[in-house]
């Protein structure tokens, strides 16, 4: 009995993960490519953006100065 339930549980797994990765889309079997082009159409230039460095805390600057 356990060991009909594992291997029943094994190749649910199998059947999966074949369908996750595509292998059954010969059958007509294959997961949603999900997209999100309208949130890529409302950024405005990212590539404009620039990452400006944290001022440190003025304890830290303290410590940094009497060293």
């Amino acid at each position: 009995m356990l060991r009909l339930l594992i291997l029943s549980l094994l190749l649910a797994n199998l059947a999966y993960f074949a369908w996750a990765q595509g292998a059954l889309a010969a059958l007509g079997l294959k997961p949603l490519q999900l997209s999100e082009p309208a949130r890529l159409q409302q950024q405005v230039q990212p590539d404009l953006w620039r990452v400006i460095p944290a001022v440190p805390a003025p304890s830290e600057a303290a410590n940094a100065a009497t060293r």
